[in-house]
């Protein structure tokens, strides 16, 4: 295992600029020392590119070749920028400009408004929505809270594709998008929605782009001012760019070619917002000349952690996973991946807080642990979980830690008693006792609160500056508590946050770019990854990716688990995500013959498992299916139905009298996705009926009989009449199955953004 030292936190800044190179490899040395022209960094996960980048950008300042001033290093989270920018202020690089796409923008707007336009940048509205909300409402479209977060990302995705209103419908249709509501609909949302924005006099983050774009290109003056300002580019995850961000960087560079571009087209999981790895894996193209550096030396994780993820991308398919990268793991061997099948939700949160406990227990910190999820709203049972636990956690994207009321206090607090403290040669305590002092009078305590809440968040995040200075006094013992206090304000204005000690909760798209000594990937099942509503073969590719992006953060402990079903007593008719066929112990590639779920060194959660039927082909096609609600109906949802109406029909009203008289919901007799299946298959008899998914044995035996009877001649004769209310089978007898209708896509959350965050970028304020 890993662990942080005080050198890497607080490492001492290279006498020289050779001494920046010290401790590179060959290939991030390369990348280094590449400074002029274009320069293409492929760089897997755990390989250090922003090890690489950032000491490219030290060396070429400490060697005199790059300026600070003229150099702009753009990446997409506000926190990776803030990484970055502390980076180079410990190697010596201090006054680079490292910032998000918008944050950058936003500056230079808000600098030549007055001059490009006239008059004040207009208000910049955080989030869209509302807005969003009040346009449905004039267009007299009435929008669920599903609908009009999907409507927000729609004109999201319009404004970062530069697709007007009036292209919707069209360039919707040509990009297969999913779209939540009617084409035509969407657009006269979008227009009206823009039309409000200018009334008002306010502009959204993507209008910060397309702005900043619209100034460039027509105002020659202000581009060759911004052109003299800044020389050098470094864009990190490189892959993630949309055709807008594309085109300001176009701008930005105005036919130059001093541009590093770092990333990895198999870690591309944010197309939804409009990003494509199209310019990455065109560089070349576009530039000729260019120098590209392949990083696939894996620094994070075990030769077992990395043996999975390049099995998960040696099964990909399309563009992106013809240019993947075969990571080589730099690390002594580990333990095995751990795959755990569990009967049901809450029994899989319980195991994972478990094993949990025992890594902690075992000398893990908290803070090296994450939960990793596809959608925000698994996150709940896991913080149950964990509570009962007495585990210490954090959601990822709550309320940036410098922001926090608490934080805030404790360094105006600290402050005050820098500006009153005296020399600590004079007998003074150390700075760590000093700011326990000071901190002890406002939440924090040797020993942790007992329990989670508001409390325990308080105390995490005092207890987090407490080991800050530790590790700063143990790296500069000769340091004051006003250098410590500089320090904290540096890391504010860098937004370059202290780590807080709890297990990290997080949807696998907010866990990009970070990395944790244990990982557990919970609720892998069809359904959830893929998610329901992945249907195209690059949706599916890239819900891969999200799962390879999920593997890669581990360095040491990796726990893969499933839930056969989502609530105890419940159908149990899950299956692994088919990601995990030919990796997981006892399974084998789809379409192979392979031993069950759980075989030989997979483990079993509680609750034990079920009989996996074999691939269920669509009647129709004959494709493989893979989605739920398509192997109930045995043919996929695009193709013909030969729906028998009048049948279906009978079978509804015979299914409602059955519900009612055993004193169940209607789903526990047959689900709408079975009935429609028996009224388009007809069924002759008793195999072809148990055939259909849906029907398993006890219902066969329980309706069957009523079934053919219905299919055969539309009626039930009175030997087949429902048994008496007094006969029926209690409905106590056993636990009521579970609906195996679909869930909703989202679950009520969205699955994508965290909190505070638009589009997968962070805009900094």
């Amino acid at each position: 295992m890993t662990a942080t030292t005080h050198d890497s936190l607080f490492p001492a800044i290279p006498d020289s600029p050779d001494a920046v190179l010290d401790g590179l490899d060959p290939e991030q040395r390369a990348v280094a020392t590449a400074l002029h022209g274009p320069v293409c960094v492929l760089a897997g996960a755990g390989t250090g590119k922003t090890r690489a980048i950032t000491h490219r950008i030290a060396y070429g300042v400490r060697a005199g070749i790059l300026q600070p001033s003229t150099v702009l290093a753009v990446t997409f989270t506000a926190r990776a920028a803030g990484e970055m920018r502390g980076r180079l202020r410990m190697l010596g690089a201090g006054g680079v400009q490292a910032r998000t796409f918008h944050s950058a923008a936003l500056r230079q707007l808000q600098y030549f408004w007055p001059r490009a336009v006239g008059g004040e940048l207009p208000r910049l509205i955080e989030r869209k929505i509302q807005l969003v909300a009040e346009a449905g409402a004039r267009c007299r479209i009435r929008l669920d809270r599903n609908e009009l977060r999907d409507v927000t990302g729609e004109i999201e995705w319009c404004k970062v594709t530069q697709t007007v209103p009036e292209e919707y419908p069209a360039a919707a249709a040509k990009t297969g998008r999913d779209v939540p509501r009617d084409a035509a609909e969407i657009a006269r949302i979008y227009t009206t929605y823009e039309q409000l924005k200018r009334d008002r006099g306010v502009i959204d983050f993507e209008d910060v782009l397309l702005l900043t774009v619209g100034v460039l290109q027509d105002r020659p003056d202000v581009a060759e001012t911004v052109r003299s300002q800044y020389q050098h580019f470094v864009v990190d995850e490189y892959q993630d760019v949309s055709p807008l961000q594309q085109r300001l960087l176009d701008l930005w560079l105005g036919g130059r070619d001093n541009l590093c571009v770092v990333g990895d087209a198999s870690q591309t999981i944010y197309s939804f917002t409009g990003a494509t790895p199209d310019f990455l894996l065109g560089f070349r193209t576009r530039h000729p000349d260019a120098t590209v550096v392949k990083l696939v030396r894996d620094y994070r994780s075990t030769p077992q952690v990395v043996g999975l993820a390049n099995g998960l991308l040696g099964q990909a398919r399309g563009q992106a996973a013809a240019h993947r990268l075969e990571l080589v793991s730099q690390r002594e061997a580990g333990p095995d991946p751990a795959y755990t099948e569990y009967a049901d939700e809450p029994a899989e949160a319980e195991g994972a807080a478990r094993r949990i406990r025992q890594l902690i227990d075992s000398g893990v910190r908290p803070s090296e642990i994450a939960v990793l999820y596809r959608i925000n709203a698994q996150s709940e049972v896991y913080e149950q979980a964990l509570a009962d636990a007495s585990v210490p956690y954090q959601l990822r994207g709550a309320e940036r830690f410098f922001e926090r009321p608490e934080v805030r206090e404790a360094g105006m607090l600290l402050r005050g008693a820098a500006r009153a403290s005296i020399d600590p040669g004079e007998g003074e305590a150390t700075i760590p006792q000093q700011v326990r002092d000071v901190l002890s009078s406002r939440g924090w305590a040797s020993e942790p609160p007992a329990g989670s809440g508001a409390v325990r968040d308080r105390w995490e995040s005092l207890a987090a500056i407490v080991r800050l200075s530790e590790d700063f006094t143990a790296a500069r013992p000769t340091a004051t508590l006003a250098d410590f206090v500089a320090e904290l304000d540096e890391r504010a204005n860098a937004q370059h946050a202290p780590t807080v000690e709890g297990v990290t909760l997080a949807s696998l798209h907010a866990a990009k770019g970070l990395e944790w000594d244990a990982v557990f990937l919970v609720g892998l099942t069809e359904g959830t990854l893929p998610i329901t509503y992945a249907k195209t073969d690059e949706q599916i590719e890239e819900e891969r990716r999200l799962l390879y992006v999920g593997v890669t953060r581990a360095r040491y402990h990796l726990n893969l688990s499933w839930a056969l079903s989502r609530s105890p007593g419940g159908r149990g008719g899950r299956r692994p995500s088919r990601f995990l066929d030919g990796l997981r112990p006892g399974s084998a590639v789809r379409g192979q013959r392979g031993a069950a779920a759980g075989g030989a060194g997979a483990e079993r959660g509680t609750g034990g498992g079920r009989k996996r039927r074999g691939p269920v082909l669509c009647r129709v096609c004959g494709r493989t299916l893979s989605d739920a609600g398509e192997i109930k109906l045995m043919r996929c949802e695009d193709c013909p139905s030969d729906l028998d109406e009048g049948l279906y029909e009978r079978l509804r009203v015979w299914r409602m009298e059955q519900a009612k008289t055993l004193g169940q919901p209607a789903y526990c007799v047959f689900t709408d996705k079975t009935l429609l299946a028996i009224a388009e298959v007809r069924p002759e008899g008793e195999a072809e009926l148990s055939s259909i998914a849906g029907v398993g044995a006890r219902k066969l035996d329980k309706f069957g009989a009523d079934v053919l009877a219905l299919v055969a001649d539309g009626g039930i004769s009175e030997e087949q009449e429902p048994a008496p209310a007094g006969k029926a089978e209690p409905a106590t007898a056993r636990p009521a199955p579970e609906s195996d209708e679909e869930p909703p896509d989202d679950l009520g959350e969205d699955p994508f953004e965290e909190p505070g965050e638009s589009s997968g970028e962070e805009a900094e304020k």
